[in-house]
């Protein structure tokens, strides 16, 4: 499951809630996030995961995917003989070449992440997963991030090259296997994004985008004729209760404001949309992420 959207939306929480509820399902889940991004640890207050499969509670684990750790494990399965590996790694025309090759880094992380996928692993001392579940890249990468695969199979039209990033290609465009999460705030902006990325990743990349999750929607407190009286409130009273109603009259208007982007994303939308209540937490930790967990489906 890749979950990607506009950044800032809560893509990294939503991904996590994910894979707690897989992993409440009794799915051996892992989460992992690209270029060597250490959300899901802070989540945790756990210490930094890095690339290694760490188990964060039962059934969960959780991997920092480093773009430059993930070319050597791919140059290490690839080449048996370890003079030829360590040649390789001190050169610097190598390590040049790997550094200004557009794309590259996006296309070993993917050939990680598929590596995970797999029951069948090339990292032999990996676990094996039922989930995995990306943190992906934010709209403004995301898509590109996804159609790295395509690109190199078409540039390299013979050879390992070509074959490996054509697996990936059909790996990534397998509805059967593999989905995409759209996450969004009730907002106009983020609205109309999740709008483009969803055609965009349909028509360009050709992945399945099977849910929209509206992250961070208010929840209606009060009704029209209780948002009547609190108006006649604030425009009588002085001091806390003047206060008190323009605050909730504030959070009502709020509430308006956000389902009517809802409707909106639901007409735009061809995936199902799926609301997530905000949090009114100061910092989001494994418990809150716990209750997201429990609405999704």
């Amino acid at each position: 499951m890749i979950v990607t959207g506009k950044g800032g939306v809560g893509k990294t929480t939503v991904a996590v809630a994910l894979g707690m509820r897989a992993a409440a399902e009794g799915k051996r889940t892992i989460v992992c996030e690209v270029a060597a991004q250490e959300n899901a640890s802070r989540i945790f207050e756990h210490t930094t995961v890095g690339f290694h499969e760490v188990e964060l509670e039962e059934n969960l684990w959780a991997i920092s995917i480093d773009p430059d750790e993930s070319m050597r494990e791919y140059v290490l399965l690839q080449l048996k003989v370890r003079a030829m590996r360590d040649m390789l790694f001190r050169s610097r025309i190598f390590n040049y070449l790997a550094a200004a090759t557009p794309g590259l880094k996006e296309l070993v992380t993917i050939g990680k992440i598929w590596e995970l996928a797999q029951l069948d692993r090339k990292v032999k001392s990996g676990s094996k997963y039922d989930t995995v579940i990306v943190d992906a890249p934010a709209t403004g990468h995301g898509v590109g991030f996804l159609q790295t695969p395509r690109t190199f199979a078409n540039i390299a039209r013979v050879g390992p090259i070509h074959s490996q990033a054509k697996t990936l290609d059909n790996f990534i465009t397998d509805h059967d296997h593999t989905g995409v999460a759209i996450v969004a705030l009730p907002e106009e902006m983020p609205v109309n994004e999740t709008a483009a990325l969803e055609h965009d990743l349909v028509t360009d990349v050709g992945v399945a985008v099977d849910r929209v999750y509206l992250n961070g929607l208010y929840p209606e407190r009060f009704s029209k004729q209780e948002a009547e009286k609190l108006t006649a409130l604030a425009g009588a009273e002085e001091g806390a209760p003047k206060a008190a109603a323009r605050a909730a009259l504030s959070e009502f208007g709020r509430a308006r404001s956000q389902r009517a982007q809802l409707a909106r994303l639901r007409r735009r939308a061809q995936a199902p949309v799926k609301t997530l209540p905000f949090l009114f937490e100061p910092d989001l930790g494994p418990e809150a992420a716990r209750r997201l967990s429990r609405r999704l489906s």
